[in-house]
C-alpha cells in the first residue's frame, strides 16, 4: 500500500520560509515522478513543482525562484522549500507520487496523492 504523508504546513508571515516534507512508503521511491501540488479554496490543483526519477527539476510559474524542490532517496522523503512566501501562496499543499512515469508535469500524470498540509500566509 502506498502511502505519502505530509508534514511542515503552517502559518508564516508574508516574505517568511516553510519546508515541507513528504516521507513515503509502499513502492519503490527512486524509480517515479514525483511532485508537490496546491489547491485553493475555490480554485483548480495546480502544480507547484515536480521532480523526475533522475532529479530533473521543474517549476510552476506562479513559484519559480522562490521554492526548491528535492528528494533524499535514503530517507525516502520529498522535500519543498519556500522562500519569500506571499499571501497568494496559500493553499493546502499536496505531495504525488506516479505510478508509471518518470516525468510529468500534470495532475493526471500522478496517481498517489498525500492527505495535504495547509500553508497559510498573513499579510
Amino acid at each position: 500500500q502506498v502511502q505519502l504523508v505530509e508534514a511542515g504546513g503552517g502559518l508564516v508571515q508574508a516574505g517568511g520560509s516553510l519546508r515541507l516534507s513528504c516521507v513515503a512508503s509502499g513502492r519503490p521511491f527512486a524509480t517515479h515522478a514525483m511532485g508537490w501540488f496546491r489547491q485553493a479554496p475555490g480554485k483548480e490543483r495546480e502544480l507547484v513543482a515536480t521532480i523526475s526519477s533522475g532529479g530533473s527539476t521543474y517549476y510552476g510559474d506562479a513559484v519559480k525562484g522562490r521554492v526548491t524542490i528535492s528528494r533524499d532517496y535514503g530517507k525516502n522523503t520529498l522535500y519543498l522549500q519556500m522562500n519569500n512566501l506571499k499571501p497568494e501562496d496559500t493553499a493546502v499543499y499536496y505531495c504525488a507520487s506516479s505510478q508509471y512515469m518518470t516525468w510529468g508535469n500534470r495532475t493526471s500524470d500522478y496517481d498517489y496523492w498525500g492527505q495535504g498540509t495547509q500553508v497559510s500566509v498573513s499579510s
